[in-house]
């Protein structure tokens, strides 16, 4: 599940969906259990509170059998109601993606349970497997030691780039298509671009920004092969990433953006002070928005149906 953090304000570049409730009229109320939207699944939720802002109505959602930590402010357009059919909507997305109903892990894995009561019994499951260090796989393949949810650095990921990660999975394996790669920009094209931008923005780049972009390729490179990649989407790797290839030089935005739904994950695994787990929450935040700010530029409007692969990317080491 896409990660977030508590904000009682709206997110930043929050937009309407345009088949919002009139200003005057909540569609949801406080109390109502609902479903939410949260990356590319629907989980099960409670309104906490609905309030008017700026003619949109803004929803406190609780994810049923989650930690509080986890609540937050949402529009409309992330909202179902409880209806029969969208619980079937939300069980035909989890058999999508093959989710086993007895398997938790962190939010991100995207293993959100069906019902509050299967929630609380999955949470203990939870805790037991952290102290026994047990492992399993998450939905891109991947295995990981099981952490705390209160561990996990939030990390806000804006509107536009949630309903990126809905588009990138429907794609794929809805209308069974893959990106085209190699990717321009590559991921190494955005972070130079990043980069240039806070240049241009600060008259400097400051040693944290620089250390974040390149912990960032970091991450990229090596979680690609293990949690980034779709099933569907291995073999393309296979033939693609060859040799001395580094993946930030084949690979764009669509698959950078699903690296900072799995980062709570890993960097739940580093020692940070908590000074410095802000500091790069911001910076963090700050990428985002740029990635948001210059959507149309870096991510692809529709996917390839052939499933080609063209040519081969730089070294790691060029």
């Amino acid at each position: 599940m896409a990660n977030s953090s508590r904000d009682d304000s709206p997110t930043d570049g929050d937009t309407s969906s345009g088949d919002a409730p009139p200003s005057n009229s909540s569609l949801y109320s406080e109390g109502e259990k609902i479903l939410a939207y949260h990356g590319p699944r629907i989980y099960e939720a409670k309104v906490q509170k609905a309030e008017l802002r700026k003619n949109e109505w803004r929803y406190f959602v609780h994810y049923l059998g989650w930690n509080k930590n986890w609540d937050e402010w949402v529009g409309g357009d992330r909202l179902l109601k409880n209806t029969e059919d969208n619980i079937m909507k939300q069980q035909a997305l989890d058999k999508k993606q093959g989710v086993d109903k007895n398997t938790k892990s962190g939010r991100s894995a995207q293993t959100k349970p069906k019902s509050s009561s299967d929630a609380k019994a999955e949470k203990e499951d939870h805790k037991n497997n952290v102290t026994k260090g047990k492992k399993r796989k998450n939905d891109l393949g991947a295995e990981k030691d099981t952490v705390s949810l209160e561990k996990l650095v939030k990390i806000q990921i804006p509107p536009t780039l949630r309903k990126q990660l809905v588009d990138d999975w429907e794609f794929i394996f809805q209308q069974d298509k893959l990106v085209k790669l190699p990717r321009s920009p590559t991921v190494d094209d955005i972070l130079q671009k990043y980069l240039d931008y806070r240049t241009k923005k600060d008259g400097k780049v400051t040693d944290p920004v620089g250390e974040v972009l390149k912990g960032i390729r970091c991450y990229f490179d090596k979680a690609l092969p293990v949690m980034l990649l779709y099933k569907k989407e291995r073999k393309q790797y296979q033939e693609t990433v060859v040799g001395d290839v580094s993946p930030s030089t084949i690979y764009g935005a669509e698959h950078l953006l699903r690296l900072f739904v799995k980062l709570p994950e890993l960097l739940a695994y580093v020692n940070i002070e908590e000074e410095t787990q802000t500091r790069l929450q911001q910076n963090l935040l700050d990428f985002l928005k740029f990635l948001q700010k210059n959507h149309s530029t870096f991510f692809l409007s529709a996917y390839d149906g052939s499933k080609s692969v063209e040519g081969k990317g730089k070294g790691k080491h060029d």
